[in-house]
């Protein structure tokens, strides 16, 4: 296929916009989670506590076998694995709309958990591929979807919760969402393999890529890959130890319900910090992985990452007050959403693209290893009696993030290209 046609420009570009709709469509398995909590602890008289449990398996599931999925996804194309995911969130959906036991409740979250991951895995790795050229962009993008697609359904999802139930939510959303990444599926097609020589592609890229391509056993006997999967580690635990904890930080600083004015827009500061997140932490995704297409993939990190350690640093200093607390919220947001862009692109940059939906999830995980540290920040703060450990600790992961990308990584990725 000729990349500087017009039907093959179209055709990839299409190819992402289904992808960031699939994405969006099983969003709300994770960020629509939030508002079937209290609903269901009301009817069963469940603690949170245990009901929350199924949130865990869900993020678990949806990580960890993310590697499987993009395996599947290398050797038999995009098509069957978005179809059977989008099948299985369809199903966990429809299951915890009839779950009257925790134990249904909880295989209904692992069945979600699969489905998404499929979906997600495969949308992120189908847009590495296309975009030879415009990685980060097109991941972003892609992840951005994620994201951004709670936010399109929210306010139906509730005001349905209210007028019907939180188990006829659950049944049609579930359907909805169902259907529409498996009609999306259908149109799902493979990258050619040959597309970064396209003559129009190739003259395009800016970022030095490898010529070979890694199969995933491979990958993991590569150094350069476990310094990435540290830094993702790093710097998504650093991120989710400050931004986690932001409801209890707000009370400590006792400003949640300070109402704060920024440019004619008036809300109390917790509720504006968590609006800023969706939007920011959507942004930051395409731009940053735009800047890294533009500059290099090294440069960008130490640039956001460096951002993000000061960012969080500031918040501590500066939370008291409310309108800096919100304003710097948004900062450390924005400079820490773009790890969705950032890494598989620079994954499928070093190591291929022929099996990068396989190599990026196996990078992926290491959201599912920092999700494990996360707990570590409330046994610090009570253990230090303030949050001011956990601050310096976040912040000092990523700036040695940083450093590393420039210090560590940008030299080794250097040698890596050059033996390939």
């Amino acid at each position: 296929m000729t990349q500087s046609s017009s039907t093959g420009t179209s055709t990839r570009w299409l190819q992402l916009l289904m992808g960031i709709i699939c994405m969006a469509m099983i969003a709300n398995l994770q960020y629509g989670w939030t508002l079937f909590v209290n609903p269901i602890s009301e009817k069963y008289g469940w603690s949170r506590a245990a009901i929350q449990v199924a949130f865990t398996i869900f993020v678990l599931t949806e990580t960890w076998l993310v590697p499987i999925e993009g395996y599947l996804v290398d050797k038999f194309g995009p098509r069957p694995v978005v179809m059977g995911g989008g099948v299985l969130c369809a199903i966990g959906w429809i299951m915890n709309s009839y779950a009257d036991t925790l134990t249904f409740l909880y295989f209904a979250a692992a069945v979600s958990g699969v489905g998404a991951g499929a979906v997600y895995g495969t949308c992120v790795g189908n847009a590495l591929k296309w975009f030879p050229d415009r990685r980060g962009l097109a991941a972003g993008l892609t992840a951005a979807g994620f994201g951004a697609g709670s936010a399109l359904t929210i306010i139906p999802i509730s005001t349905m919760i209210k007028a019907d139930g939180y188990q006829a939510a659950f049944l049609y959303f579930g359907i909805l969402q169902g259907l529409v990444v498996f009609a999306l599926s259908i149109f799902l097609k493979r990258a050619p393999d040959d597309l970064a020589k396209s003559a129009s592609v190739a003259g395009q890229i800016k970022v030095q890529q490898v010529k070979r391509n890694y199969q995933p056993m491979e990958l993991l006997k590569q150094p350069v890959f476990w310094v990435m999967y540290a830094m993702f580690v790093m710097v998504a635990a650093g991120g989710l130890m400050a931004t986690a904890q932001l409801g209890p930080i707000a009370q400590d600083f006792k400003i949640g319900d300070t109402p704060v004015n920024i440019m004619g827009l008036v809300l109390p500061a917790l509720t504006f910090a968590l609006a800023i997140d969706r939007v920011l932490n959507g942004l930051t995704r395409p731009f940053f992985g735009w800047v890294s297409d533009q500059i290099g993939r090294e440069q960008t990190m130490f640039i956001a990452f460096a951002i993000e350690a000061v960012g969080i640093l500031c918040l501590y200093q500066f939370g008291q007050n409310p309108v800096a607390f919100v304003i710097l919220t948004g900062l450390v947001f924005f400079a820490w959403g773009e790890i969705y862009s950032l890494f598989p692109s620079t994954c499928a940059d070093t190591f291929g693209s022929k099996y990068a939906a396989g190599n990026a999830g196996l990078l992926y995980t290491a959201k599912g290893t920092a999700s494990l540290l996360v707990p570590l920040s409330s046994v610090l703060a009570a253990a230090t009696g303030s949050w001011h450990a956990v601050f310096i600790v976040a912040s000092i992961l990523n700036a040695l993030a940083a450093l590393m990308a420039w210090f560590v990584l940008r030299p080794m990725r250097a040698r890596h290209m050059a033996a390939n």
